[in-house]
């Protein structure tokens, strides 16, 4: 009585803002990185990164994916650069490494909680003998899952690295996802994929996943529904002991 079909044997969840409450230092980074940049680019046209701009261009998408497709939408084009790039400069890299930079001095300075609702819930799944993976486009993956205590639940990981290392295409291409379901040994249409971002579901819908729960952290429910979460919970607590 976990809320999800009899037919699911797997769990693909995604790990900010879904299994911990990171996703709200991540949005405080991204808008300082967003914020900071746009002023040092046009200071007397500034419009600042809103919480809009996060769910529609940056959440639950590849670091740089985000920066990409922000800046997109705001008519600026950056040179790629490499991964070496200091924060300061003016390419796709070094924003990137500016909000990596400081979503980890955030995280080092307020720590790492799980969400009390999705700990039940994962000790459920792992009492009813779901196989558990992460898929998340964090890179600090690791380490969070082990601030959290989260790790001992986790029997597949695919994160930011893994996406670059493997050349995924980031959400919302359902590639991390699959990844994911190819390392538990399970097909796409046994596993239910839990997301909390609008390009996660997609991601979730666009592989063929057998459900996909939608985690409305950020006001957004009709719009989870609408991009094709199967249900839509505020926690997963609610999900336990409910069939579906």
């Amino acid at each position: 009585m976990i809320g999800l079909p009899s037919t699911i044997t797997a769990c693909l969840f995604d790990l900010d803002g879904v299994l911990t409450s990171t996703a709200v230092l991540h949005r405080q980074a991204w808008k300082q990185t967003f914020d900071d940049f746009l002023k040092r680019r046009n200071a007397t046209d500034f419009t600042p990164f809103t919480e809009r701009d996060y769910a529609s261009y940056v959440d639950g998408r590849p670091r740089l994916d985000g920066v990409r497709t922000f800046l997109a939408s705001r008519g600026i084009v950056l040179p790629e650069g490499g991964p070496g790039d200091p924060p300061d400069a003016e390419t796709v890299h070094a924003v990137g490494n500016r909000k990596n930079e400081l979503v980890l001095r955030i995280i080092e300075e307020q720590g790492v909680r799980p969400y009390p609702g999705s700990v039940r819930y994962l000790e459920a799944a792992e009492r009813a003998g779901l196989a558990i993976g992460v898929v998340t486009s964090s890179a600090n993956a690791v380490s969070v899952l082990a601030a959290a205590g989260l790790d001992r639940f986790v029997r597949s990981r695919i994160d930011g690295v893994v996406i670059t290392r493997d050349r995924l295409r980031g959400k919302p291409a359902p590639d991390s996802f699959l990844a994911g379901a190819r390392e538990l040994g399970t097909e796409p249409e046994r596993a239910a994929v839990f997301e909390d971002a609008l390009a996660g579901v997609e991601a979730g819908r666009a592989g063929g996943f057998g459900y996909v729960v939608g985690v409305n952290r950020a006001d957004q429910a009709d719009a989870l529904r609408e991009r094709g979460a199967d249900v839509v919970v505020d926690d997963l607590s609610e999900l336990l002991g409910v069939s579906a």
